[in-house]
Protein backbone atom coordinates (compact mmCIF):
# COMPACT_ATOMS: atom_id res chain seq x y z
CA UNK A 1 0.00 0.00 0.00
CA UNK A 2 2.36 2.43 0.92
CA UNK A 3 4.70 1.44 -2.35
CA UNK A 4 1.24 2.28 -4.24
CA UNK A 5 1.23 5.88 -2.44
CA UNK A 6 5.09 6.61 -3.37
CA UNK A 7 4.27 5.54 -6.72
CA UNK A 8 1.06 8.36 -6.96
CA UNK A 9 3.29 10.68 -5.35
CA UNK A 10 6.75 10.18 -7.42
CA UNK A 11 4.30 10.73 -10.41
CA UNK A 12 2.65 13.80 -9.29
CA UNK A 13 6.06 15.37 -8.35
CA UNK A 14 7.56 14.34 -12.20
CA UNK A 15 4.15 15.78 -13.34
CA UNK A 16 3.75 19.36 -10.64
CA UNK A 17 6.28 21.51 -12.75
CA UNK A 18 4.56 20.70 -15.83
CA UNK A 19 1.31 21.68 -14.47
CA UNK A 20 2.49 24.78 -12.38
CA UNK A 21 4.11 26.24 -15.42
CA UNK A 22 0.73 25.75 -17.35
CA UNK A 23 -1.30 27.31 -14.82
CA UNK A 24 0.59 30.42 -13.94
CA UNK A 25 1.82 30.77 -17.73
CA UNK A 26 -1.36 29.92 -19.83
CA UNK A 27 -4.53 29.08 -17.63
CA UNK A 28 -4.13 32.55 -15.40
CA UNK A 29 -3.06 34.91 -18.29
CA UNK A 30 -6.69 33.40 -19.96
CA UNK A 31 -8.32 33.87 -17.01
CA UNK A 32 -7.20 37.10 -16.25
CA UNK A 33 -7.56 38.36 -19.63
CA UNK A 34 -11.16 37.60 -19.12
CA UNK A 35 -11.57 39.64 -16.31
CA UNK A 36 -9.65 42.55 -17.33
CA UNK A 37 -12.03 42.56 -20.64
CA UNK A 38 -15.15 43.46 -18.28
CA UNK A 39 -13.34 46.58 -17.15
CA UNK A 40 -12.48 50.09 -18.14
CA UNK A 41 -8.94 48.62 -16.46
CA UNK A 42 -6.53 51.67 -15.38
CA UNK A 43 -3.00 50.57 -15.16
CA UNK A 44 -2.19 53.34 -12.06
CA UNK A 45 -3.25 50.94 -9.03
CA UNK A 46 -4.43 54.19 -7.02
CA UNK A 47 -6.99 54.76 -9.53
CA UNK A 48 -10.23 52.19 -9.30
CA UNK A 49 -11.27 50.10 -12.35
CA UNK A 50 -14.47 50.76 -13.66
CA UNK A 51 -16.80 47.74 -14.46
CA UNK A 52 -18.14 48.16 -18.00
CA UNK A 53 -19.55 44.71 -18.39
CA UNK A 54 -20.10 43.79 -22.10
CA UNK A 55 -19.36 46.87 -23.65
CA UNK A 56 -15.79 46.13 -24.50
CA UNK A 57 -17.40 43.53 -26.35
CA UNK A 58 -19.95 45.97 -28.04
CA UNK A 59 -17.63 48.44 -29.13
CA UNK A 60 -15.36 45.76 -30.89
CA UNK A 61 -18.18 43.81 -32.64
CA UNK A 62 -18.86 47.67 -34.12
CA UNK A 63 -15.09 48.67 -34.66
CA UNK A 64 -13.91 48.29 -38.16
CA UNK A 65 -10.46 48.37 -37.53
CA UNK A 66 -10.89 44.77 -35.97
CA UNK A 67 -12.53 43.79 -39.37
CA UNK A 68 -9.77 44.66 -41.02
CA UNK A 69 -7.13 42.68 -38.53
CA UNK A 70 -9.03 40.18 -38.83
CA UNK A 71 -9.44 40.08 -42.46
CA UNK A 72 -5.62 40.34 -42.31
CA UNK A 73 -5.09 37.91 -40.13
CA UNK A 74 -6.80 35.75 -42.59
CA UNK A 75 -5.06 36.31 -45.59
CA UNK A 76 -1.90 35.54 -44.07
CA UNK A 77 -2.94 32.48 -42.60
CA UNK A 78 -4.31 32.12 -46.25
CA UNK A 79 -1.53 32.62 -47.90
CA UNK A 80 1.42 31.60 -45.95
CA UNK A 81 0.38 28.41 -44.71
CA UNK A 82 -0.08 26.96 -48.20
CA UNK A 83 3.39 28.41 -48.81
CA UNK A 84 5.59 27.17 -46.63
CA UNK A 85 3.85 23.86 -46.98
CA UNK A 86 4.26 23.31 -50.73
CA UNK A 87 7.71 24.61 -50.98
CA UNK A 88 8.66 22.66 -48.22
CA UNK A 89 7.49 19.84 -49.93
CA UNK A 90 9.20 20.61 -52.85
CA UNK A 91 12.54 20.81 -51.62
CA UNK A 92 12.39 18.23 -49.07
CA UNK A 93 11.52 16.03 -52.34
CA UNK A 94 14.81 17.30 -54.01
CA UNK A 95 16.73 16.82 -51.10
CA UNK A 96 15.96 13.13 -50.67
CA UNK A 97 17.39 12.26 -54.39
CA UNK A 98 20.88 12.00 -53.21
CA UNK A 99 22.05 15.31 -55.03
CA UNK A 100 25.29 16.10 -53.15
CA UNK A 101 26.04 18.85 -50.30
CA UNK A 102 22.41 17.80 -48.75
CA UNK A 103 23.33 18.25 -45.39
CA UNK A 104 24.62 22.28 -47.25
CA UNK A 105 21.46 22.68 -48.30
CA UNK A 106 19.31 21.87 -45.44
CA UNK A 107 21.24 23.96 -43.07
CA UNK A 108 20.71 26.50 -45.77
CA UNK A 109 17.48 26.72 -45.48
CA UNK A 110 16.95 25.82 -41.83
CA UNK A 111 19.01 28.68 -41.42
CA UNK A 112 16.15 31.30 -41.90
CA UNK A 113 13.76 29.91 -39.38
CA UNK A 114 16.36 29.77 -36.34
CA UNK A 115 17.04 33.73 -37.32
CA UNK A 116 15.82 36.45 -35.01
CA UNK A 117 12.37 37.42 -36.59
CA UNK A 118 13.16 41.52 -35.72
CA UNK A 119 16.46 41.15 -37.63
CA UNK A 120 15.03 39.12 -40.78
CA UNK A 121 12.06 41.92 -40.60
CA UNK A 122 14.40 44.91 -40.67
CA UNK A 123 16.40 43.24 -43.70
CA UNK A 124 12.99 42.51 -45.23
CA UNK A 125 12.06 46.33 -44.71
CA UNK A 126 15.26 47.50 -46.61
CA UNK A 127 14.75 45.13 -49.73
CA UNK A 128 11.26 46.44 -50.08
CA UNK A 129 11.92 49.88 -49.80
CA UNK A 130 10.93 52.09 -52.01
CA UNK A 131 14.44 53.79 -52.79
CA UNK A 132 17.80 51.86 -52.83
CA UNK A 133 15.35 48.58 -52.36
CA UNK A 134 16.63 45.30 -53.95
CA UNK A 135 13.38 44.18 -54.98
CA UNK A 136 12.83 47.58 -57.04
CA UNK A 137 16.14 47.53 -58.09
CA UNK A 138 15.77 43.83 -59.67
CA UNK A 139 12.23 44.66 -60.90
CA UNK A 140 13.43 48.17 -62.72
CA UNK A 141 16.92 48.27 -63.31
CA UNK A 142 17.95 44.65 -63.70
CA UNK A 143 14.95 42.64 -65.12
CA UNK A 144 13.37 46.58 -66.51
CA UNK A 145 9.41 44.94 -65.83
CA UNK A 146 8.28 48.28 -63.93
CA UNK A 147 9.42 51.85 -64.71
CA UNK A 148 9.42 53.33 -61.32
CA UNK A 149 10.19 52.25 -57.56
CA UNK A 150 7.05 50.70 -56.43
CA UNK A 151 6.51 51.99 -53.19
CA UNK A 152 6.01 48.60 -51.49
CA UNK A 153 5.49 49.54 -48.02
CA UNK A 154 3.29 53.19 -47.96
CA UNK A 155 0.52 51.68 -50.24
CA UNK A 156 -2.35 49.60 -48.85
CA UNK A 157 -2.67 47.01 -51.80
CA UNK A 158 1.18 46.27 -51.62
CA UNK A 159 1.90 46.90 -48.14
CA UNK A 160 0.95 42.88 -46.58
CA UNK A 161 3.07 41.47 -49.95
CA UNK A 162 7.11 41.84 -47.93
CA UNK A 163 4.66 40.37 -44.89
CA UNK A 164 3.92 37.71 -46.48
CA UNK A 165 7.18 36.54 -48.70
CA UNK A 166 9.23 37.09 -44.95
CA UNK A 167 6.75 34.77 -43.85
CA UNK A 168 6.62 32.07 -46.16
CA UNK A 169 10.61 32.46 -46.43
CA UNK A 170 10.34 32.06 -42.88
CA UNK A 171 8.65 29.08 -42.74
CA UNK A 172 10.04 26.97 -45.24
CA UNK A 173 13.00 25.41 -43.39
CA UNK A 174 10.73 24.09 -40.82
CA UNK A 175 8.24 22.76 -43.37
CA UNK A 176 10.95 21.21 -45.46
CA UNK A 177 12.28 19.30 -41.82
CA UNK A 178 8.87 18.00 -41.24
CA UNK A 179 8.57 16.68 -44.48
CA UNK A 180 12.18 15.14 -44.47
CA UNK A 181 11.11 12.88 -41.74
CA UNK A 182 8.32 12.11 -42.66
CA UNK A 183 9.54 10.66 -46.29
CA UNK A 184 12.11 8.53 -44.77
CA UNK A 185 9.19 6.37 -43.35
CA UNK A 186 7.85 5.87 -47.00
CA UNK A 187 9.14 2.22 -48.08
CA UNK A 188 11.12 2.55 -51.20
CA UNK A 189 9.31 -0.32 -52.56
CA UNK A 190 6.82 1.37 -53.58
CA UNK A 191 8.74 3.80 -55.75
CA UNK A 192 10.51 1.09 -57.29
CA UNK A 193 7.33 -0.54 -57.86
CA UNK A 194 5.92 2.29 -59.58
CA UNK A 195 8.90 3.13 -61.70
CA UNK A 196 8.65 -0.46 -63.07
CA UNK A 197 4.80 0.18 -64.08
CA UNK A 198 6.51 3.37 -65.54
CA UNK A 199 5.15 5.95 -63.38
CA UNK A 200 7.11 9.60 -63.86
CA UNK A 201 8.00 12.07 -61.56
CA UNK A 202 5.09 13.63 -60.87
CA UNK A 203 3.16 10.77 -60.63
CA UNK A 204 4.97 9.26 -57.74
CA UNK A 205 4.71 12.71 -55.61
CA UNK A 206 0.66 12.67 -56.31
CA UNK A 207 0.15 8.78 -56.06
CA UNK A 208 2.41 7.76 -53.29
CA UNK A 209 4.29 10.68 -51.31
CA UNK A 210 1.04 13.47 -51.27
CA UNK A 211 -1.14 10.18 -49.80
CA UNK A 212 1.66 8.35 -47.54
CA UNK A 213 2.66 11.96 -46.01
CA UNK A 214 -1.08 12.49 -45.22
CA UNK A 215 -0.49 12.89 -41.42
CA UNK A 216 2.65 15.00 -41.47
CA UNK A 217 0.56 17.19 -43.83
CA UNK A 218 -2.49 17.31 -41.17
CA UNK A 219 -0.36 18.12 -38.27
CA UNK A 220 1.75 21.03 -40.20
CA UNK A 221 -1.57 22.48 -41.36
CA UNK A 222 -2.51 22.63 -37.66
CA UNK A 223 0.57 23.75 -36.55
CA UNK A 224 1.38 26.60 -39.18
CA UNK A 225 -2.36 27.87 -38.91
CA UNK A 226 -1.99 27.98 -35.36
CA UNK A 227 1.53 29.95 -35.89
CA UNK A 228 0.09 32.01 -38.65
CA UNK A 229 -2.85 33.53 -36.37
CA UNK A 230 0.29 34.85 -34.20
CA UNK A 231 1.77 36.62 -36.57
CA UNK A 232 2.91 40.17 -34.93
CA UNK A 233 6.77 41.10 -35.12
CA UNK A 234 7.00 41.46 -38.59
CA UNK A 235 3.75 43.34 -38.85
CA UNK A 236 5.02 45.65 -35.94
CA UNK A 237 8.94 46.10 -37.33
CA UNK A 238 8.04 46.43 -41.07
CA UNK A 239 4.95 48.47 -41.10
CA UNK A 240 3.57 48.76 -38.12
CA UNK A 241 -0.23 48.39 -38.94
CA UNK A 242 0.44 50.92 -41.77
CA UNK A 243 -0.18 52.73 -43.87
CA UNK A 244 -4.12 53.75 -42.51
CA UNK A 245 -4.54 50.48 -40.27
CA UNK A 246 -3.97 48.50 -43.56
CA UNK A 247 -1.79 45.63 -42.28
CA UNK A 248 -3.10 45.54 -38.94
CA UNK A 249 -3.17 41.89 -37.75
CA UNK A 250 -5.18 41.16 -34.21
CA UNK A 251 -2.08 40.37 -32.60
CA UNK A 252 -0.54 44.00 -33.19
CA UNK A 253 -4.26 46.05 -33.17
CA UNK A 254 -4.55 44.26 -29.46
CA UNK A 255 -0.81 45.22 -28.97
CA UNK A 256 -1.92 48.68 -30.08
CA UNK A 257 -4.75 49.21 -28.41
CA UNK A 258 -3.30 48.27 -25.07
CA UNK A 259 0.51 49.67 -25.10
CA UNK A 260 -0.34 52.70 -27.37
CA UNK A 261 -3.39 53.90 -25.98
CA UNK A 262 -3.71 52.14 -22.61
CA UNK A 263 -6.99 50.84 -23.97
CA UNK A 264 -6.51 47.15 -21.04
CA UNK A 265 -9.73 46.72 -21.23
CA UNK A 266 -10.34 46.97 -24.94
CA UNK A 267 -7.38 45.05 -25.71
CA UNK A 268 -8.07 42.47 -23.21
CA UNK A 269 -11.39 42.09 -25.15
CA UNK A 270 -9.58 41.72 -28.54
CA UNK A 271 -7.52 38.79 -26.42
CA UNK A 272 -10.34 36.62 -25.67
CA UNK A 273 -11.80 36.91 -29.29
CA UNK A 274 -8.75 36.36 -30.40
CA UNK A 275 -7.82 33.28 -28.19
CA UNK A 276 -11.57 31.99 -28.88
CA UNK A 277 -11.22 32.35 -32.54
CA UNK A 278 -7.82 30.29 -33.27
CA UNK A 279 -9.11 27.86 -30.35
CA UNK A 280 -12.47 27.12 -32.69
CA UNK A 281 -10.26 26.96 -36.06
CA UNK A 282 -8.09 24.15 -34.27
CA UNK A 283 -10.44 22.51 -32.34
CA UNK A 284 -12.34 22.13 -36.08
CA UNK A 285 -8.94 20.68 -37.60
CA UNK A 286 -8.32 18.56 -35.13
CA UNK A 287 -11.82 16.89 -35.92
CA UNK A 288 -11.43 17.32 -39.84
CA UNK A 289 -7.77 15.68 -39.70
CA UNK A 290 -8.38 13.55 -36.62
CA UNK A 291 -7.83 10.18 -38.97
CA UNK A 292 -4.92 11.56 -40.47
CA UNK A 293 -3.01 12.68 -36.99
CA UNK A 294 -3.51 9.90 -35.01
Amino acid sequence: MKREVRRKWAGFLFVLPGLLSYLIWTLYPIIKSFLMSLYKWNINPRIPNEFVGLSNYVKLFHDDKFYTALINTLKYVIVTVPGQMIIGLLIAVLLTRGLKGQTFFRLLYYLPVITSWVVVSVLFQYLFATRGGLVNYLLKDLLHLINRDIRWLAQENTAMIPIYVLGIWKGIGWSMLIFLAGLQGIPKQLYEAARIDGANGWMLLRKITIPMLRPVIAFQTVMLTIGGFNVFLSVYVITGGGPRNSTQVLSSYMFKEAFDYFHFGYGAAIAVIFFLIVFTIAQIQRKLFKREIY
